[in-house]
């Protein structure tokens, strides 16, 4: 994907599940790394760009935590995508296997899930919805973690995909009928990809023709 600073880094989520969105907060194009909850307020304005929290929920978090507990919440939300991005990975490969520590320290994050369901209207229809209060630093990582969960849980392994793009690190949920997706975005990799090959073929030597 397209390099620069982190803060002109719009956060992606092309990923196709909420889930490897987070693990894509980290990204290395072109050789470079891109932090992207570098802090506590970037982290933050993920969490309401991801729709984990509202900006009346962010903007409370912030007050009630301060700036030196929001950059201990950013480091703890590092820690926990880099190990769900290496469970990810090795669950991808061996789905068979056995995640029994896992699972303990997933669960342990989701016990401090703070959700409740109110009742809106759309039209005609009433439906329930649930919210988030977000008034804790586990309740934040314990959404993020639900998040995990629900991937783990309802989608099939083997369509969870890197992209194929040079450089590009990022991950997604294979959705496509055909379940051929090869990249983050047909867009930008996809295309960087076809021009790639073509000039690769320009480059080739012109095949010696038959004399006959």
């Amino acid at each position: 994907m397209p390099g620069g600073s982190e803060r002109a880094v719009t956060p992606l989520f092309l990923a196709g599940h909420l889930a490897l969105d987070f693990v894509n907060t980290v990204m290395t194009p072109q050789g470079t790394e891109i932090e992207l909850i570098g802090d506590g307020r970037a982290f933050v304005d993920w969490l309401v760009a991801a729709a984990v929290l509202d900006a009346g929920a962010a903007a409370r978090f912030k007050r009630q935590l301060g700036l030196a507990a929001l950059d201990d919440l950013a480091a703890e939300a590092r820690e926990l995508r880099r190990w769900a991005t290496a469970w990810i990975a090795r669950w991808r490969s061996d789905p068979h296997a056995s995640y029994e520590v896992e699972l303990r320290r997933l669960n342990a994050l989701l016990a401090h899930a703070g959700e409740y369901r109110q009742v809106v209207q759309r039209g005609e229809r009433f439906e329930i919805v649930e919210q988030r209060r977000g008034e804790s630093p586990g309740e934040v990582l314990a959404a993020i973690a639900q998040q995990i969960a629900n991937l783990l849980a309802n989608e099939q392994p083997a369509l969870v995909k890197r992209c194929e793009g040079a450089h590009c690190t990022l991950w997604f949920l294979d959705r496509t009928k055909a379940h051929r997706r090869r990249f983050c975005s047909v867009a930008v990799c996809g295309n960087r990809d076809k021009v790639a090959a073509f000039r690769a073929r320009q480059r080739r030597p012109p095949r010696p023709s038959r004399r006959r």
